[in-house]
């Protein structure tokens, strides 16, 4: 696993009782989050010199490298990798703009022919989790589907799905991100989805294609959305796409704010709690399937 190029290199680790020590290869760039994102407002304005370095060819290279690299975990790597924590800040570019996938820190390993496993302690970022994850703990290699599709939606757009805000629709308080892309992707407006920046500076043609790509990713039911090695094949191909089903509209179907919460720091928010009874686990594993 660690020799492949879309993953960080692990050079050496520790384990002891007093120290626990891992030593990965420097990477002499940025973290993908800051070159997208401004605090607190995303965008449009303070950090568009930053966006600007990001144009269409960087962009395509970066997600087609995302996908590569979560392929090989889930599909070609020896044992197969969840990495429970796919999000713009643990996708780290090099001085080529090439991506590479960090923090396996709550990755979990599965034997081949297992497809699904559930965990009653949930860790992950706000945001980013699937559905499935956040509510009920069922987790799966579309988990991390749905987190890539997240996160190639934000790329996209140059907008965060955590603390989403479109000006001209801020009394719709339930909008996210994927919400807003999927409302425009229904009414045929996806161009308005895009950055500004890359409008014409890019194959329009691909760029909305690639907005139907992260719909399909983010689906509500994880038995839609397709594996990471159809995604590459999406994204290099001019295939038919399957019209995407909804995406879960608001966090807060997701989310149950009695549960103990703690924000981590850069405004993002790891979350670590115990999973919703709102729903039948059986029901939900019955999701997995297909």
């Amino acid at each position: 696993m660690s020799t492949w190029p879309t993953l960080v290199l692990m050079l050496f680790y520790l384990v002891s009782s007093s120290c626990h020590l891992i030593i990965y290869t420097y990477i002499h760039s940025f973290f993908m989050l800051f070159l997208f994102y401004s605090y607190p407002a995303i965008a449009m304005h303070a950090d568009q010199n930053k966006r600007e370095m990001l144009d269409w060819p960087k962009r395509e290279k970066i997600i087609n490298g995302i996908a590569r690299g979560l392929s090989y975990l889930h599909e070609d790597s020896r044992l197969k990798v969840i990495h429970r924590d796919l999000k713009a800040s643990n996708i780290l570019l090099d001085e080529d703009m090439n991506p590479k996938i960090s923090d396996f820190g709550t990755a979990r390993i599965f034997y081949r022919e297992q497809t699904e496993a559930n965990t009653e302690k949930v860790i992950g970022t706000y945001g980013y989790m699937a559905p499935e994850y956040a509510l009920e703990g069922w987790f799966s290699v579309k988990s991390d589907v749905y987190s890539f599709g997240i996160l190639m939606l934000e790329i996209l757009s140059g907008r965060k799905n955590i603390g989403f805000n479109q000006p001209e629709l801020r009394r719709d308080q339930t909008l996210t991100l994927i919400s807003y892309a999927w409302r425009l992707w229904n009414d045929g407006k996806e161009l308005e989805f895009l950055d500004r920046i890359l409008v014409n500076a890019c194959p329009i043609g691909v760029a909305l294609r690639w907005i139907h790509i992260g719909l399909l990713c983010v689906q509500e039911n994880p038995k839609h959305r397709p594996t990471m090695s159809s995604v590459i094949l999406m994204l290099g191909s001019a295939t038919t796409l399957p019209r995407p089903l909804a995406p879960p509209f608001s966090s807060s179907n997701y989310y149950d704010t009695n549960d103990d919460q703690s924000s981590t720091t850069e405004e993002e928010d790891d979350m670590e709690f115990q999973p919703s009874s709102s729903k039948s686990n059986k029901n939900l594993k019955s999701r997995f399937i297909g």
